[in-house]
């Protein structure tokens, strides 16, 4: 029954980005940028550009025994995680300008870090607002 539930929520969030995403006028987008500016095709290969990296990544995990290959849960989780790494990193590539087959290689390698990604730009983000990072746990 929860699957149902997630899968209801993950359809209308998409539903709704799409939504926005179409409803912006080129007027619009031409006086700032925003997540908005980008059609649906940007975010199309970006988002299945990191989750192939996703895909390696959980690959990577099944021949080093690290998982089994019947764990659905944990390879949607992987997708998930890797699709968030990759957007985000559009994102900080299109801000500072990098060119788009760099910022291709660098969304790739984010997808395959996965979570890894997610707490280096986050380190990244601390460091350069002046924010403290929380205390390293375990040895």
């Amino acid at each position: 029954m929860p699957w149902i539930a997630i899968g209801v929520f993950v359809v209308l969030v998409l539903v709704i980005l799409f939504g926005i995403v179409v409803m912006v006028t080129p007027a619009q987008a031409a006086d700032a940028r925003s997540p908005f500016d980008y059609g649906v095709l940007t975010y199309l290969w970006v988002l299945c550009l990191s989750a192939f990296g996703g895909i390696v990544n959980f690959s990577r995990k099944l021949r080093d025994a690290r998982t089994t290959p019947f764990r659905l849960t944990e390879f949607i989780g992987e997708i998930a995680t890797s699709s968030f790494a990759g957007l985000l990193t559009f994102w900080l590539c299109e801000a500072a300008g990098v060119d788009r087959l760099i910022a291709a290689c660098c969304i790739a390698i984010s997808g395959h870090m996965g979570s890894r990604a997610v707490f280096k730009i986050e380190k990244f983000l601390e460091a350069k607002m002046g924010g403290t990072p929380p205390a390293e746990h375990g040895p």
